[in-house]
């Protein structure tokens, strides 16, 4: 006498599978799409929007001649902060103590002041130092010149920004550089390699991957940080915005005609920074090794069934 099979029983009905219900999913959808409707219905009626100024100044030469400053000062700025950053990241690994202490001392004041003091600061150098001259220390001056004429507003905003952006930039390239395995640094060292060769050939180029995608955020937040240069009197997009409302005391389309180019610009950088992303990460596998998922089945073996 046989008995059924193992693993089957007498009567074998076929398993209905039944979706699992979600009603609350449906919930919150019916409730963002009222909102959404609501949305779009008052931006579309509310004539305090007028879509009207917005459209006629979008385009126009003041907001445009502040939509280049903004740019300008955004590469620049950030050409600083990314130079400054690196520099100040290798001094913070180096083995000096006093050039450890020293970019320690840089970063804790730079990143510990508001970045508006740091441009007023800078805006108003010359009550701390009429000039400026170049000579022996403690002793004869060879050059001087007038600060008013060196710090203009522009050079002003260009300090501001690019020397707070440079503390910032230095902990982003530092965290970049030590998640590169110490091996490599040695590798090439007994190949040898220098250690500033080794640093800009083996170590910074596999750092990038790590540095990329911080720095594509700080780009981003540098774009709307140069809307504080404002205090200082820079003309920039939303400066330019604010001195035509308030001649046409059209002040919301105005503001929403910054907000637009804001956007526009922001979502633009987001792109580039998706495409440098994907080049510095290929051949990069986020997947755990097969080491490591055997370390990880020895040691709770009751994932592996």
């Amino acid at each position: 006498m046989t008995g059924p099979a193992v693993g089957t029983t007498k009567h074998e009905h076929p398993i209905e599978a039944v979706p699992l219900r979600h009603p609350g999913r449906w919930v919150a959808v019916a409730v963002l799409a009222v909102l959404a409707a609501m949305l779009v219905h008052t931006v579309l009626t509310n004539e305090g929007f007028r879509w009207d100024v917005v459209g006629r100044y979008l385009f126009s030469t003041p907001i445009l001649n502040g939509l280049a400053n903004t740019l300008l000062l955004t590469v620049l700025s950030m050409v600083i902060g990314v130079v400054g950053g690196i520099g100040l990241a290798v001094m913070r690994l180096s083995p000096n103590p006093v050039l450890t202490g020293a970019a320690a001392v840089y970063i804790w004041l730079f990143r510990g002041t508001p970045l508006i003091a740091q441009l007023l600061f800078w805006n108003y150098l010359s009550a701390l130092y009429p000039r400026l001259g170049l000579g022996i220390p403690f002793g004869p001056v060879f050059v001087s010149a007038d600060v008013n004429s060196l710090i203009t507003p522009f050079a002003a905003c260009l300090l501001g920004l690019g020397l707070n952006e440079a503390a910032y930039m230095a902990e982003i390239v530092r965290g970049g550089l030590q998640s590169v395995d110490r091996g490599q640094s040695e590798a090439a060292g007994a190949l040898g390699l220098s250690r500033v060769q080794a640093l800009r050939r083996v170590v910074l180029p596999q750092a990038m991957r790590v540095i990329i995608p911080p720095t594509g955020n700080e780009t981003i937040s540098m774009l709307k940080t140069t809307s504080l240069v404002v205090v200082i009197g820079y003309f920039e997009l939303l400066t330019s915005a604010q001195r035509i409302y308030s001649t046409n005391f059209q002040t919301i389309p105005l503001l929403i005609v910054a907000a637009a180019w804001y956007l526009a610009l922001t979502s633009v950088l987001s792109v580039g920074q998706g495409f440098i992303e994907r080049k510095y990460g290929r051949g990069f596998d986020p997947t755990p090794s097969a080491g490591a998922r055997m370390f990880f089945l020895r040691r709770n073996p009751e994932q592996a069934a």
